[in-house]
C-alpha cells in the first residue's frame, strides 16, 4: 500500500517497527561508504599493467621527442590522436595535459576571469555580473569552481532529454550568462545523456553574451554499465553549422579509465579557443608528464584497446548498479515515496525521495554507519530547495557491503517519508 493511502494509525504503527529495524542496523557498528565516485580496487588493478616498465623502456621518444625531457606542450601526436578516435573529433584540435580533467576547467574559468575570452571582451572579474548556468541535480564540482570565483550559478532543471532548452534560452538571453558547465553523457548524477535534439538546440543557440563559454565535461564518455551503452552526438561538427565552434570546450580524462591520480586529461576546442589557451600554457608549463601520456598509448594501442578496457569495468560494476537498483525497486517500488534513474553508464544512481526528506535520510543513514554524499551536493551552494535529492555511488564498495547500504537506505527513506 502506498504511503498516502494508509491511515495515520497504519503510518505510525508501521514508522514503530521500521524504527526498531532501524535500531538493529545501529547496532550492527557498520562503517560504510557511497560517498563518491570512486573506482574500487578491483577496477584500479585493471591497469596495473600501465607500471610494467618495458612499455618504454625501449624506446622514450615520440617523433623525434624525448618524453623525459622538456617541450611537447600540446601532447605526444600519438595521445592526441588515441583521445581523438575516442571523442570523433579532429587531433589538430585535441591537447593532452595532465591527470586531472578537473584542473583544466578551473584554468579555463580562472582565464577568463583574469584576462577575458579570446582577449576581445573585458576580463570577467572586470564586467558588472557574472552568471553560469547550471543543470540541476548536477555535479558539485563545477559548482565549487563557480563558487571561488564569486559567479553567480542558476539553475536550470534537467529533463530526461537533458537540461530543459526552454528555460537555458530564456536565461542564456541576459547578456550577463557567460556559460555552462555539464556534463552531457551519463550526466552526474542523473545518469542521462543528452539526446540528438537536446545538443542540436545547444549547438543552435545565440546567447547574447559574446564571450559565452560552455564547459562540456565529457568525462564517461566511454563508461557504459549496460552492454551497448548509449551514444553523445558530437558537439563541435553540430556547433560549426552555425559558426558557434568557439561556444564549446570539451573536456575528458582517464580518471575513471586507468588510475585517478596517475592518468591523462584532454582538451578539445576551436583554433581560436586554442590560440588563447596556449598563450597561457606557455606561461603556465613547459609541459605535461609526456612519460605517462606515452606509456598509456602504448598500453591501449588504439581506441578499440580502450573501448575493450572498459567491458572489463563494465563486467565489474553492472552487477553492483543491480544491487542498487534492485533494493531501489524491492523496497520502495510500490509505496509512491521515490522516483530514481536506471542508467546505463557513468558512475552514480539519482534518487528522489519526499520533499523535505533528504537531509533526514542522510542523517539516518550516517547515525547507523553509511556515509552518503552529503544532501544538497548536487545544487549549486550545497542548497536544494526541495531538499530531496540524493546522489548514489555505487562503485567504491564491494557488492555484500553495498546490499547492505542499500537496505539501509531504503529503510531510511522510508523512515523519513513517514517522520515527515
Amino acid at each position: 500500500m502506498q504511503y498516502k493511502d494508509m491511515s495515520a494509525d497504519m503510518r505510525g504503527a508501521l514508522l514503530t517497527q521500521l524504527q526498531g529495524d532501524y535500531a538493529n542496523f545501529q547496532a550492527r557498528g557498520l562503517k560504510l561508504d557511497m560517498s563518491r565516485g570512486k573506482p574500487c580496487r578491483e577496477q584500479l588493478e585493471l591497469s596495473m599493467g600501465l607500471l610494467d616498465a618495458s612499455l618504454i623502456a625501449r624506446d622514450v621518444t615520440s617523433g623525434g621527442l624525448d618524453t623525459r625531457n622538456y617541450g611537447g606542450p600540446d601532447g605526444l601526436p600519438e595521445a592526441r590522436t588515441l583521445f581523438a578516435e575516442l571523442l570523433g573529433v579532429d587531433a589538430k584540435n585535441v591537447l593532452v595535459f595532465g591527470n586531472s580533467s578537473l584542473n583544466i576547467m578551473y584554468d579555463l574559468i580562472a582565464q577568463y576571469w583574469t584576462h577575458g575570452v579570446g582577449g576581445s571582451a573585458k576580463p570577467w572579474s572586470q564586467q558588472r555580473a557574472v552568471k553560469f548556468l547550471c543543470p540541476v541535480p548536477g555535479y558539485d564540482r563545477h559548482f565549487a569552481i563557480l563558487e571561488h570565483f564569486g559567479i553567480q550559478m542558476l539553475p536550470v532543471p534537467m529533463t530526461e532529454e537533458g537540461p530543459d532548452m526552454r528555460v537555458l534560452g530564456e536565461l542564456a538571453a541576459d547578456p550577463t550568462v557567460k556559460g555552462m558547465f555539464c556534463v552531457p553523457k551519463y550526466a552526474n548524477p542523473t545518469g542521462i545523456t543528452f539526446s540528438d535534439d537536446t545538443v542540436r538546440a545547444l549547438a543552435a543557440l545565440s546567447p547574447a553574451a559574446t564571450d559565452f563559454r560552455v564547459i562540456w565535461d565529457n568525462a564517461y564518455c566511454v563508461h557504459d554499465v549496460r552492454a551497448g551503452g548509449e551514444e553523445l552526438l558530437e558537439i563541435f561538427a553540430e556547433a560549426r553549422k552555425y559558426g558557434h565552434e568557439d561556444h564549446f570546450l570539451e573536456v575528458t580524462s582517464t580518471s575513471k579509465i586507468t588510475f585517478p591520480g596517475a592518468g591523462v586529461s584532454v582538451l578539445v576546442a576551436s583554433e581560436s579557443n586554442l590560440a588563447a589557451i596556449k598563450t597561457r600554457l606557455s606561461v603556465q608549463t613547459i609541459g605535461h608528464d609526456k612519460l605517462n601520456q606515452l606509456r598509456h598509448v602504448r598500453y591501449f594501442g588504439s581506441a578499440a584497446g580502450v573501448y575493450a578496457h572498459m567491458e572489463k569495468h563494465r563486467a565489474l560494476l553492472e552487477p553492483k548498479f543491480d544491487a542498487v537498483l534492485a533494493a531501489l525497486e524491492r523496497n520502495l517500488g510500490a509505496l509512491g515515496i521515490a522516483q530514481w534513474t536506471r542508467p546505463r553508464g557513468g558512475y552514480f544512481i539519482s534518487l528522489d525521495v519526499p520533499q523535505g526528506c533528504a537531509k533526514r535520510v542522510g542523517e539516518l543513514c550516517a547515525e547507523a554507519g553509511v556515509v552518503l554524499t552529503p544532501s544538497g551536493a548536487t545544487w549549486p551552494l550545497g542548497i536544494d530547495p526541495l531538499d530531496r535529492n540524493i546522489r548514489i555511488a555505487p562503485t567504491l564498495p564491494p557488492i555484500t557491503e553495498l546490499e547492505t547500504a542499500a537496505e539501509l537506505l531504503c529503510l531510511a527513506v522510508k523512515i523519513a517519508a513517514l517522520e515527515n
